[in-house]
């Protein structure tokens, strides 16, 4: 007894007509000079976007250009701004191009920790420096680049945010509560933004081997070095692809918020160091 079986043909082109083009889009990237910020720019270029680059490290950006061309950024423009200073965000994206104006996807990654000790013996610059960068320069990029997106009905918002703000952890409690911070300002965003085009997407990694460790121990290597001790962690193109695969999806798909760790990460609490 023979059984027709019928086979479905399986078109892969149409999923890929799925994914958003990124060609000619303008891509604001905040902390650009290193880690998440540089990996991004890279992936953003091999997808041919045009790349806005900001750090308050203007040289290391002037540096990463050629590169980013050669990936395939359809063009580059680096410019110095530290978004701590509200004043200078204004200013620098007010005076934008013409041609760079109409930001098509800003991600604010841009952000930094400071210090691993009890919050009561805490440094209080460490609290400014982590509050004024991670929530209110958060904010500042925002509030310059978004009115924009809503006139033209379209645009997409990327937040770094982390495991940190989903589970307080021992010894980073401002830390935690910035990136917390991130989490609740990426939802209210998406609430204000209703009834719009606009998209917001907050990107949360765990434990990812950049200078953030450097950063976080005001430059001790060797003790930046330890923290990773006996793990594996993210590399910073594993979070550049997570932003990539967002800002790539159809337009009338919003995704809200991406968690990714190593294999050995449950949480902000629990890992498993390999010995």
């Amino acid at each position: 007894m023979c059984v027709a079986v019928r086979v479905e043909s399986i078109n892969a082109e149409g999923y890929k007509r799925r994914m958003l083009s990124l060609k000619g889009k303008v891509v604001l990237i905040t902390g650009a000079s290193s880690g998440f910020g540089r990996a991004t720019a890279i992936a953003f270029a091999s997808a041919g976007a045009r790349l806005l680059l900001c750090a308050r490290r203007l040289q290391r950006l002037v540096e990463l250009e050629p590169a980013l061309i050669a990936a395939g950024a359809q063009a580059v423009l680096s410019f110095r701004l530290d978004v701590r200073d509200r004043a200078a965000v204004e200013k620098a994206i007010a005076g934008l191009p013409a041609d760079w104006a109409a930001i098509d996807i800003l991600v604010n990654n841009a952000g930094l920790s400071r210090g691993l000790t009890k919050v009561y013996e805490d440094n209080p610059a460490d609290w400014d420096e982590m509050i004024d960068t991670n929530m209110k320069g958060l904010l500042s990029v925002t509030r310059a680049v978004v009115p924009g997106m809503v006139e033209r009905n379209s645009g997409h918002i990327v937040n770094l945010g982390s495991t940190a703000g989903h589970l307080t952890y021992a010894n980073g409690t401002v830390y935690c509560a910035t990136k917390a911070a991130e989490r609740a300002l990426s939802e209210g965003l998406k609430l204000d933004l209703m009834g719009t085009a606009v998209r917001v997407t907050s990107v949360d990694p765990g434990m990812a081997e950049t200078e953030f460790s450097q950063v976080r121990f005001h430059g001790d290597l060797a003790r930046a070095a330890k923290f990773y001790d006996g793990l594996t962690p993210l590399a910073a193109e594993d979070i550049a692809d997570a932003i990539l695969w967002a800002a790539t999806r159809p337009v009338h798909v919003n995704v809200h918020s991406i968690v990714l760790t190593m294999i050995d990460q449950a949480n902000s609490l629990v890992v498993n160091r390999r010995t």
